[in-house]
């Protein structure tokens, strides 16, 4: 998702593989000492334990594959405005519509396999080598490959972590809540997705319970508002009135965007009350709506890596995001859980207490 004062200015990486040489951790072998592994220096960590350094390389991809304008150099070739109000929005047709369906489809069947695969002890890098694997097995690029120089081939927002997380060795704890943001290239479209799942006993935590499934239920609650006429600004009313209900905050830093053939475009979809997003949906649209929500503040900070956005006062926040289509009378969501995927509600507590915002 882009952010609301950066969208569309690459970001540079400092801490790129290639200043780093050491052995990958896989888990199925875990031998490496932890301890090793150094965090990034002097970056404020609310919730233990750090990230774990250095990345592995970024994962090859055959030549078979088809690729979007960003691969080699990092910076799409023809990037779209994100704030020009003169551009228009863009309608797709039949032949478009379809393409978006079938790469939002596979971009739901990778994701199911890496939430398959949750479990304490493992790593994000070994997330990131499943979706990665999965992706090429669909004859499909992984979209935040290289994408303004994104290291990795999925993002893996752990706890703290709003959006953007990078996968690392950190292996996962019984307690965690992780997200897990999967985009595929297939046939010249994008398809964009995202869920929030526990680890281990997170679902014990209420704290956890709490933000994970009010993020679910405020994004299920903008989808119903879906429709041709529907202005963009309207969802983030229902999804801040229905966050601060359960109390939480509404992360406002980052928000939804159209998507197709490009990755991330107009219109813009913020997620809080009060926003001045211009448009209003038509059919033939396609775009994502994907709240974060957080148990404390909703300002945000960004590591220097360029791209972990992390919650300013360290509370746990959540995400769920679809890619959507407009219809003539209402929504399709294009991302839409299968019954057999992964994870899903749990109950949440009854007792709120309001955010501070």
């Amino acid at each position: 998702m882009p952010h609301l004062s950066q969208a569309g200015n690459p970001r540079q990486l400092f801490l790129l593989t290639g200043l780093f040489q050491e052995e990958l951790e896989h888990p199925q072998n875990p031998t490496r000492n932890h301890n090793s592994l150094q965090p990034l220096p002097l970056i404020p960590i609310h919730r233990p334990p750090p990230p774990r350094l250095p990345l592995s390389n970024p994962r090859p991809v055959p030549p078979s594959i088809h690729p979007p304008d960003y691969w080699q150099t990092g910076i799409p070739l023809n990037p779209a405005p994100l704030f020009d109000r003169r551009v228009k929005f863009t309608i797709l047709d039949q032949a478009g519509q379809n393409a978006m369906r079938k790469v939002c489809r596979l971009a739901r069947e990778v994701l199911d396999i890496a939430a398959a695969a949750i479990r304490p002890g493992i790593t994000t890098d070994y997330i990131d080598e499943i979706v990665h694997k999965a992706c090429l097995e669909r004859d499909s690029y992984p979209s935040p490959l290289n994408y303004n120089h994104f290291p990795k081939s999925v993002c893996t927002s752990l706890n703290e972590v709003i959006c953007h997380g990078i996968p690392d060795q950190r292996p996962l704890r019984s307690g965690d809540i992780l997200n897990i943001d999967v985009t595929l290239y297939h046939g010249g479209y994008h398809g964009d997705v995202n869920e929030t799942y526990y680890v281990g006993a997170a679902t014990t935590n209420p704290e956890s319970v709490r933000v994970v499934e009010t993020a679910r239920e405020c994004l299920q609650k903008a989808i119903q508002l879906v429709k041709p006429g529907t202005l963009f600004r309207a969802y983030g009313e229902v999804i801040e009135a229905h966050a601060r209900s359960k109390g939480c905050s509404v992360i406002r830093a980052f928000c939804g965007h159209g998507i197709h053939q490009v990755f991330h475009c107009l219109p813009n979809v913020p997620h809080y009350s009060g926003n001045k997003a211009v448009g209003r949906a038509e059919e033939g649209m396609c775009f994502t709506i994907e709240p974060m929500v957080a148990i404390g503040d909703w300002r945000e900070r960004v590591w220097p890596d360029g791209w972990t956005a992390v919650t300013g006062d360290g509370g746990v926040t959540a995400q769920f995001e679809h890619t959507l289509l407009v219809t003539k009378d209402g929504v399709e969501v294009l991302t839409a859980r299968l019954p057999g995927s992964p994870g899903g509600p749990v109950t949440c507590p009854v007792s709120v207490s309001p955010p501070n915002v």
